[in-house]
């Protein structure tokens, strides 16, 4: 049940153009991505951008992800290269942000935190897509949840992080993908997601590719993603657990059976699209602490140790908070 003042509507037309009308006013509406469900508002706004902070208690240093329609509309607001054009032609719409010199004037500069680049990505969801063509806006979403909690992939999660403090959420159901979307700076990886660093850059003969999977200090913050506690429950996590201890609630993955797993098969496509969505059923158990079977780390496999990583990191302070 939404909380007050927070209403869930169907995906459709009246849904949308509800949820554009609250964009160009100025608010912030809650809506499904293929990754992660979004909490957007106009990129060029100051105050509706700032109202995003405001609802996620998101820090300020943390710039955000704008979504636009196509690639002409990325080209509005960012510089690209030959690089970085191919790198769209080939994966959007999708869940890859490129991270590229910013347009001067061309969004808010609450977006970028300060910085000359922007992160920019076109999605393909349906109800994304819907908003901003209705809306005609570029709209900064990060994942709509309480900064550093557990992303939402339900508009059930969105409700019970942000009830109150936002409008409307548009509900189309459980999220594609799972987890956030790949960001690539360059030939830099700065956040792992569904599109793995071998599908970015195949072949023999290419140039030096990095992963940086780490965190840089507060005030290096390239993009979402990069800090070291983010995606966490509220209950300690145990990552890399074989069996249950005392205690705990284990999430399973192939042979490793749990309260719940995130692929009997041991599929890392599944267990991606159902990270989130376990952590949060875990995080609701009343079991007083949680535990993850080990993944391996090939292709979407280090995607989800990364968030599994930085959930798992002590959150003892403001400045290791972060979102997507």
């Amino acid at each position: 049940m939404s909380a007050p003042n927070t209403r869930t509507l169907p995906y459709g037309e009246a849904a949308i153009a509800e949820a554009a009308a609250v964009i160009r006013a100025g608010g912030c509406v809650a809506v499904p991505t293929e990754t992660v469900y979004g909490l957007a508002a106009d990129a060029t706004d100051s105050r509706a951008v700032a109202g995003i902070y405001t609802a996620k208690g998101r820090p300020s240093f943390n710039p955000l992800i704008v979504h636009v329609p196509d690639l002409a509309a990325a080209e509005a607001i960012a510089v690209f290269d030959g690089e970085a054009r191919a790198l769209a032609e080939r994966f959007w719409p999708g869940p890859l942000t490129l991270v590229l010199p910013v347009r001067e004037g061309a969004v808010a500069s609450l977006v970028t935190a300060g910085l000359s680049t922007v992160a920019v990505r076109v999605p393909r969801h349906r109800a994304m897509q819907g908003l901003l063509r209705a809306s005609g806006k570029p709209l900064a979403a990060p994942s709509a949840n309480a900064s550093g909690s557990i992303s939402p992939t339900r508009a059930e999660h969105v409700v019970a992080s942000l009830g109150g403090r936002i409008p409307l959420v548009i509900d189309d159901g459980p999220t594609e993908a799972g987890i956030e979307s790949t960001i690539v700076m360059g030939r830099t990886v700065l956040r792992p997601g569904p599109i793995a660093e071998e599908e970015l850059f195949p072949g023999e003969g290419r140039g030096p590719v990095t992963t940086q999977p780490d965190a840089p200090s507060p005030g290096h913050v390239a993009a979402p993603g990069q800090l070291e506690s983010h995606y966490a429950p509220s209950k300690p996590l145990r990552l890399d657990a074989t069996e249950r201890r005392n205690g705990e609630w284990l999430i399973g993955f192939g042979p490793v059976v749990g309260d719940a797993t995130l692929s009997a098969s041991g599929d890392p496509v599944e267990a991606a699209a159902r990270l989130f969505d376990e952590l949060h059923r875990a995080d609701a158990s009343p079991s007083p602490a949680i535990a993850v079977a080990p993944i391996p780390a090939a292709g979407i496999g280090v995607a989800i140790n990364d968030r599994l990583r930085r959930a798992a990191h002590p959150r003892d302070s403001l400045h290791v908070r972060n979102d997507a």
